[in-house]
């Protein structure tokens, strides 16, 4: 099997780090990179979870404004009137 280079840019305090932990676990960096490689492939997927913040985002601006609103009226809400709130937000 033919083998090849694969360059990567990385911060130099991150490369450091990654060097200190292979070295700790007894490998290098490079087995370390082809294991991940190989379990990318081997699963058909990231051995981690990658996601955006946006919607824990906007459920927190939604629910500021929410406590905006209900500090500013002298309306009182029921618990069943902030859930159907909520799933509104949701749906």
């Amino acid at each position: 099997m033919e083998s090849l280079n694969l360059n990567v840019r990385v911060d130099a305090n991150d490369k450091k780090g990654f060097e200190k932990f292979c070295n700790n676990v007894g490998m290098n960096v490079s087995t370390a990179i082809n294991m991940f490689i190989k379990a990318v492939l081997r699963e058909q997927k990231l051995p981690f979870e990658v996601k955006t913040n946006s919607f824990d985002e906007m459920i927190y601006e939604k629910l500021k404004e929410a406590d905006e609103q209900m500090n500013n009226t002298s309306k009182r809400y029921t618990k069943e009137d902030i859930l159907e709130s909520m799933n509104n937000i949701i749906d």
